[in-house]
């Protein structure tokens, strides 16, 4: 079983490494980085442009009462919802355990 492992993995890795084998040179090459003759520069900001269909845009100012918004409810704790779960588990039917011979 090793022998026969050992043997795949021997075939798997020469075509891999003869690939890399062409490409990968002994020669050291220097790093040469592009220059970008384009430099960024101060300038005017382009016009505004909407993203609407339609051009007309409309928004207020002023502030809205909390009544407006609904009820604000009260979250529950979370000790009293781990109570509920553990009184609900305790009061749920059990699975009957029935033996056949």
């Amino acid at each position: 079983m090793k022998t026969t492992i050992f043997v795949l993995c021997l075939l798997c890795a020469a075509p891999a490494i003869a690939q890399t084998a062409s490409v990968a040179s002994a020669q050291v090459q220097p790093l040469r980085m592009t220059e970008n003759p384009q430099h960024a520069s101060q300038h005017d900001m382009a016009c505004e442009q909407s993203l609407l269909l339609q051009s007309v845009y409309h928004y207020e100012h002023g502030e809205r009462p909390l009544w407006e918004f609904g009820p604000i409810s009260q979250p529950v704790p979370l000790g009293d919802i781990a109570r509920a779960y553990r009184t609900e588990h305790a009061h749920a039917k059990k699975a009957e355990v029935k033996l056949e011979k």
